[in-house]
Formats: C-alpha cells, sequence, structure tokens
C-alpha cells in the first residue's frame, strides 16, 4: 500500500502500488479517482484501472454502473470530473457495464477488467 503521513501524524492509504496509474511519468490514485467517479449524480458504482496507452504507456480508464434509468454521457461526467481532480486525471474513456465482476472475497476484480478492457486505447 502507499500512504502518506501528514504533520499531525495522521496516515492516509493513497492506494495499492498495483493500482496506480503510471500516466508519462506523473501517478494517479485509483481510489481517489473512483471516489470521486462514484460522487456523479449518475453513477452508483465505479473502478479505475490503468490501462495501456500508446502515447502515455497508462491511462485511466473509469468503468462504471449507472444508477436506474440514467445513461453515460461521457463528455459530462468527464467535464463534471474536471472541477474536482486534476485534468491530466480525468479518464480518457469511460465505459459503462451492467456489473462490476468481484473476487470470491467481494472486492472489485480489477485484474478481470484489465483483461477485458487492455486493448481500449490501442486506437489513439
Amino acid at each position: 500500500d502507499i500512504c502518506t503521513i501528514d504533520q499531525n501524524g495522521y496516515v492516509r492509504v493513497v492506494d495499492r502500488d498495483k493500482d496506480l496509474v503510471k500516466s508519462g511519468g506523473e501517478w494517479i490514485s485509483s481510489i481517489e479517482l473512483e471516489n470521486t467517479l462514484m460522487g456523479h449524480p449518475s453513477i452508483s458504482e465505479a473502478v479505475v484501472i490503468a490501462a495501456p496507452h500508446p502515447k502515455w504507456i497508462e491511462r485511466p480508464l473509469g468503468v462504471v454502473v449507472l444508477k436506474q434509468g440514467c445513461e453515460l454521457d461521457v463528455t459530462a461526467v468527464q467535464d463534471w470530473l474536471k472541477s474536482r481532480v486534476a485534468k491530466w486525471w480525468v479518464p480518457d474513456q469511460i465505459v459503462a457495464v451492467p456489473s462490476i465482476p468481484r473476487t470470491g472475497t467481494g472486492k472489485y476484480s480489477k485484474r478481470e477488467l484489465r483483461v477485458k478492457f487492455n486493448d481500449v486505447y490501442a486506437t489513439e
């Protein structure tokens, strides 16, 4: 786990080493981006994975489950994110899925999503 300790001694978990996104030499916290995405009024669940990218090595990909009756407007979600996170953190693509796969212990299976969306940025 990657953590920080502030001047008051509080420990903050930033992310798991294997889940960080390294885009163009900069680190992006998947946890922070997931939590921000889940604050969007149309999104009920969100996972962010590092997807291979031909120019930036990796880019974040948002995989979301929408709330009932909502539709995904990728540009609107990206614009919404731009006022909440660094511009270069905003995923180039966000995909909606009916459900996010889980492991046997109930955690999101980022490994399965990495396999499924491995080539999402291949043509960029």
